[in-house]
């Protein structure tokens, strides 16, 4: 076995950069319907999770095989600089939808990078079209629907079971069911997303001839990979937890539980059959199914769209960004620098973007502006009106011009929607 060279020192390096945005990127996937509830505060939900990410991270080496021997064919040729250029257009995806707010897939973002870098170097035999289909692509489609279907079908059990009881009691009660789901979720999280790194920091050991092919990770991997994605959870990735707490729906104690019970659930039977699934598209789709689920409850379909545009685009995406660089990093030593320093200075262009506007855990849930009423909205509220004690959340109707000295209609005095919308000198007076 040979020693750690310089360069595979950089791959798990940069791997490990990975892990820590992994980590910030997916909090929202186990803490933001328990935030956005108030069933625990920012901080102390984050650290939570760190906590559980943890300790899943020891749970299994099962996700980790797939990324190491699975979908990448370690005997194709592949060098520890694709590695490297993979991994580059993963951060770069993951640091661009953060800034954006959107719950992307981290562990897509990952395998499109792997995929784009490995088919510029060794061409189409390096990758397992096989293994990326039945691993890769079909949990990516078939998991939000699961996990939104079951959220859904536990919504509308729980509410149906707490029928003619006291709100504030069975409240109370669901943020306590909903700490003890937001922690599987985090345990589960730690099982699927951590083990992801542990794969491709086993690949480059395996790629350097450090490790014998189809090697489990070694307990160091292990370790390093469970501590940094610990690290970028508690930091906390607040601009995604505001969009999955706040932007999708809006959530009740009751929905939280559920839709976090469907998600845990989900993540772990995939863990345990190897699948290295998205774990924000599993909890994206348990809020939206959460969302649906309750009476009166109505999704942001405008948040979803771009949600849905977003994983749609990460494979690609990711995989263009890791081609390019991959193409760079072969040209030599001058190669992988000029890729390390274009890639330090697009994640500090990023992070100096997100100054402008910082979002922590003292504003995470101030929710997002009101979206207007469409053809789904208005039709699912038709069919579907809020339960008593629960009015419809506000929304806007389209505006119309309107003299300033109109009078506001009675019908819309009483609600929360305002119908006319005056010029700037006056105000439109909405009634509460």
């Amino acid at each position: 076995m040979e020693h750690i060279t310089l360069l595979i020192g950089i791959v798990i390096v940069t791997a490990l950069v990975f892990d820590f945005t992994n980590g910030f990127h997916d909090t929202a996937n186990a803490m933001a319907t328990t935030i956005s509830t108030g069933a625990l505060r920012p901080k102390t939900a984050v650290a939570m999770s760190a906590v559980l990410n943890l300790v899943g991270a020891f749970l299994s080496v099962e996700v980790a095989k797939t990324i190491s021997g699975g979908i990448i064919d370690e005997a194709s040729g592949i060098r520890p600089e694709v590695i490297f250029a993979g991994l580059v257009g993963a951060i770069v995806w993951n640091l661009v939808t953060w800034l954006a707010g959107l719950p992307s897939s981290s562990s897509h973002a990952l395998f499109g990078g792997l995929i784009g870098a490995t088919l510029v170097s060794v061409g189409t035999h390096g990758v397992h079209g096989e293994a990326v289909v039945m691993k890769v692509l079909i949990p990516a489609v078939a998991a939000p629907f699961v996990a939104g279907l079951a959220s859904m079908a536990a919504t509308r059990l729980t509410y149906r079971l707490a029928r003619g009881r006291d709100e504030a009691d069975t409240a109370k009660g669901y943020r306590a069911g909903q700490i003890a789901s937001a922690a599987l979720v985090s345990l589960a999280h730690g099982t699927n997303d951590a083990q992801k790194t542990m794969g491709v920091i086993t690949l480059a050991l395996i790629t350097g001839g450090v490790v014998a092919p189809h090697a489990d990770p070694p307990l160091w991997v292990i370790a390093s990979a469970g501590l940094a994605i610990a690290l970028g959870t508690y930091l906390g990735g607040w601009r995604i937890i505001r969009t999955m707490g706040k932007g999708i729906t809006d959530i009740q104690p009751p929905q939280g539980f559920a839709a976090q019970t469907g998600a845990a659930a989900t993540i772990l039977a995939s863990s345990h059959l190897g699948f290295a699934l998205s774990t924000t598209q599993v909890c994206s789709g348990s809020v939206m199914g959460s969302g649906l689920g309750r009476k009166g409850g109505v999704v942001r379909w405008s948040t979803a769209g771009r949600m849905v545009a977003a994983w749609a685009l990460t494979l690609p995406a990711a995989g263009a960004v890791a081609a390019g660089a991959a193409f760079l990093a072969g040209q030599g030593t001058w190669g992988v620098a000029a890729v390390a320093v274009l890639a330090l200075g697009v994640c500090g262009a990023i992070w100096a973007a997100s100054r402008r506007k910082p979002i922590d855990h003292t504003n995470v849930n101030e929710g997002p502006a009101a979206e207007p009423v469409g053809v789904v909205t208005a039709a699912l509220r038709a069919v579907s009106p809020p339960p008593a004690g629960h009015p419809a959340p506000a929304v806007e109707t389209p505006a119309v011009d309107a003299p300033a000295d109109a009078p506001v209609p009675a019908q819309a005095a009483a609600t929360d929607t305002p119908t006319t919308t005056a010029p700037r000198a006056q105000a439109a007076t909405v009634t509460r």
